[in-house]
């Protein structure tokens, strides 16, 4: 019964982000409404609530940082810590089941173009930073040295998917930033 209820939640949350990605890119962030996206749903409005808090949540919500800082946890702990994050992230890109490219696509040039969900991402990108830089303190890292090898990886990787989002690129996400990362650790041609 569990496994029914569970898939049914990911299924509804999914139709609610299709749902509100499509309203976006067609009326804009602003002019789109909750009860307008739970109808494009198929749900009522209370049920949008129970699955995201905010409108925001939508664009913004990705559930990533467990993942991450395990996958940063599970790295060699003998590598200095930017190589370390950037070993961790590496995993984490290869074992995550990541969303299809065309929704991360969309998902981050509405993003991009709202001054608020610009902010919001950033936010994001700041619980991400601290989740991974607690990893590292917690196994002796420093934690100036923790922050500083979580913001950089992270920087990259904000920098090459907005790239690789506001292009038409056909290359695939996890090519662009793997590249990232190989321009941190050094290993770029």
């Amino acid at each position: 019964m569990a496994a029914t209820s569970t898939s049914r939640t990911t299924r509804t949350r999914a139709l609610l982000q299709v749902a509100a990605l499509r309203l976006f890119s067609e009326q804009g962030y602003d002019a789109t409404t909750v009860e307008q996206i739970a109808l494009e749903a198929g749900v009522s409005h209370m049920t949008f609530f129970r699955h995201f808090p905010t409108k925001d949540a939508v664009v913004l919500d990705d559930g990533f940082d467990p993942a991450i800082a395990a996958a940063v946890a599970a790295a060699p702990t003998g590598l200095p810590p930017l190589a370390r994050v950037c070993a961790g992230l590496r995993a984490a890109l290869t074992h995550m089941d990541l969303p299809g490219q065309e929704e991360v696509r969309l998902r981050v040039r509405i993003a991009a173009g709202h001054p608020v969900l610009r902010a919001g991402t950033y936010a994001a990108t700041e619980v991400t930073q601290e989740a991974i830089a607690e990893v590292l303190v917690a196994d002796g890292v420093s934690p100036f040295e923790a922050r500083v090898a979580s913001a950089a990886a992270l920087a990259a990787l904000t920098v090459a998917l907005l790239e690789w989002c506001l292009s038409d690129e056909p290359d695939p996400m996890s090519g662009r930033l793997s590249a990232a990362l190989d321009v941190l650790d050094g290993t770029a041609r």
